[in-house]
């Protein structure tokens, strides 16, 4: 059965080329990165691989990829390591009130521990305001956390701006990138990006693994106790396939990015406009330009999401 698939924002399937880069090693190089003997080398060189081909993407060095298990603990492995890092520097945390769930739970948990955090508004179309950012920093402030683009309605933030303000009072900027990859450019050292997390399911690559950079120079409390892996930060096995898949994933995405973008706005402009066109009263979530590619959020007037879903879902035939 033919499926019209409509959220690349929640997953995105596995490419075919990314499946295959992978397989080799759940059965064959299959040894264990940490281990010193062949086989394990022949793992460790593929990871090795795999954060060449990220650092190549944002423009950093390959010893500041991390590899993580997804977007949600590279998010909590930036907040909660910069914070108890630097808690003899501060303990105030600036991020926004859109931020996915991975933020704002991980800034909840922060202020359990004596951490203070604001939580900057945005505008109708999901921007932050520049000016109620920087009259929220104080000397205590030690990380501003704003999302590259929103899950939800696809508003992209002003990053360069955002992390020229950081540089500036010498805080360290961390941005939740998640959906931005594969979507965006992404050029950490002209956007003055310190820390900036992924997930590779939302660009064609396998769930279960995620990368996180960390600018040279900044320390991260580790958050997770076990081995010495990916230089002390992140303890346990990693995940060979998934970094392979990942790293891979992130390849292709980049690859003709701008060719596969253009198209992509394209149908994205068509499809808002046709829903415009024949449907009365529906109002477009987000700025109409400033946006990922691929999104388009739209509220009905008058008429409850979920019912809208279900009814979607039986013109499918799918009311299971």
């Amino acid at each position: 059965m033919f499926v019209r698939y409509f959220d690349h924002a929640a997953t995105t399937a596995v490419k075919e080329e990314v499946l295959k880069e992978m397989l080799p090693y759940f059965s064959i190089n299959y040894g264990n990165a940490s281990s010193i003997y062949s086989l394990g080398r022949q793992s460790k060189r593929a990871i090795d691989n795999a954060r060449m081909q990220v650092s190549e993407v944002l423009n950093c060095h390959p010893r500041e990829v991390y590899f993580t298990g997804c977007g949600s603990e590279s998010d909590n492995l930036a907040l909660k390591g910069v914070a108890f890092e630097n808690l003899h520097k501060g303990n105030h945390i600036i991020t926004t009130k859109i931020e996915h769930h991975a933020i704002l739970n991980t800034c909840k948990s922060l202020e359990k521990e004596g951490f203070v955090v604001t939580y900057l508004n945005v505008d109708e179309n999901g921007f932050i305001n520049i000016n109620e950012l920087k009259s929220s920093i104080t000397d205590k402030t030690i990380l501003i956390s704003i999302m590259f683009a929103n899950n939800e309605i696809g508003t992209i933030q002003p990053i360069k701006e955002i992390g020229e303000i950081a540089k500036l009072k010498n805080i360290y900027f961390h941005t939740d990138a998640v959906q931005a990859v594969g979507n965006s450019r992404i050029n950490v050292q002209e956007m003055g990006i310190d820390l900036l997390s992924m997930s590779a399911h939302k660009f064609y690559g396998p769930k279960g693994v995620g990368a996180l950079y960390v600018r040279d120079g900044i320390d991260l409390k580790k958050i997770q106790d076990g081995g010495h892996q990916e230089k002390d930060k992140r303890s346990g096995t990693e995940n060979v396939a998934g970094i392979v898949g990942l790293g891979k994933a992130i390849e292709l995405a980049y690859k003709n990015f701008d060719k596969y973008n253009e198209k992509l706005t394209s149908l994205r402009d068509y499809y808002i406009s046709q829903v415009e066109e024949r449907i009365p009263e529906v109002k477009l979530n987000g700025d109409r330009k400033t946006r990922l590619p691929g999104n388009a959020n739209i509220s009905f007037k008058g008429i409850d999401r979920r019912s809208v879903i279900i009814k979607l879902r039986c013109k499918g035939n799918m009311c299971i």
